[in-house]
């Protein structure tokens, strides 16, 4: 490069300024491990959630109300298809035949999964009591439904010759196992769990149609 002078002496060459130099910036080798180590670690969750996602199963699922204490029958249960439902613990459909026959341990509600959890080998009979069937009309039942587990009380009614007063009624609490209607008429038999001591004296009374039943707590 040269640069004019006012004397005219000629052009002199004026200084080249060195070219600069750009220092590159060295990365760390802990820190380009650590981000081959996440861009592995997004690739591997993104493929998991990808697989979860597709992932289906046969599992089953209630198809209507089932109460406390009933027992499960095939005709209770549907198999359905669901995606990623590994969390959820359901039985697969192909339990079926480990289903059926036990009771439910808690009210189950159409269009939910089962679980085992919700389920019991354990009858509502329980230790020193017996079961016992007492067939009422429709105006004798106490509640519109009668579900296996409600509580109920058992009272002794006055007989025809008035021997019987009111005040001296017997009281027996017992628990509902299950209720069926009967075919031939409108009666519906309640099968009840109460106290062995009990037994007797409630079967006296319901040869003699003296019994009321009282319902005092539900499932």
């Amino acid at each position: 490069m040269s640069l004019a002078t006012r004397n005219g002496t000629g052009p002199v060459d004026a200084p080249v300024a060195p070219p600069k130099v750009v220092r590159q910036r060295r990365m760390r080798p802990g820190l380009l491990g650590l981000a081959v180590l996440l861009i592995a670690l997004g690739g591997l969750g993104a493929a998991f959630a990808v697989t979860s996602v597709r992932a289906t199963g046969s599992y089953l699922a209630v198809a209507r109300a089932v109460e406390v204490g009933r027992q499960i029958s095939a005709d209770d249960l549907v198999p359905v298809q669901v995606a990623g439902g590994q969390g959820l613990s359901p039985v697969p459909a192909d339990r079926l035949g480990e289903v059926v026959g036990k009771r439910a341990a808690v009210s189950l509600t159409p269009g939910t999964l089962l679980t085992m959890a919700q389920l019991t080998d354990d009858p509502l009979l329980g230790p020193g009591q017996q079961q016992l069937a007492l067939g009422l009309g429709p105006a004798e039942v106490p509640a519109r439904k009668l579900h296996p587990g409600d509580r109920v009380l058992l009272v002794s009614t006055p007989d025809d010759n008035g021997s019987s007063p009111a005040g001296t009624a017997t009281r027996f609490e017992a628990t509902v196992i299950d209720t069926a209607k009967a075919e031939d008429d409108d009666e519906v038999v309640v099968y009840l769990a109460l106290a062995v001591r009990d037994v007797p004296a409630v079967v006296a009374l319901s040869a003699q149609e003296r019994i009321a039943v009282v319902l005092t707590g539900v499932a």
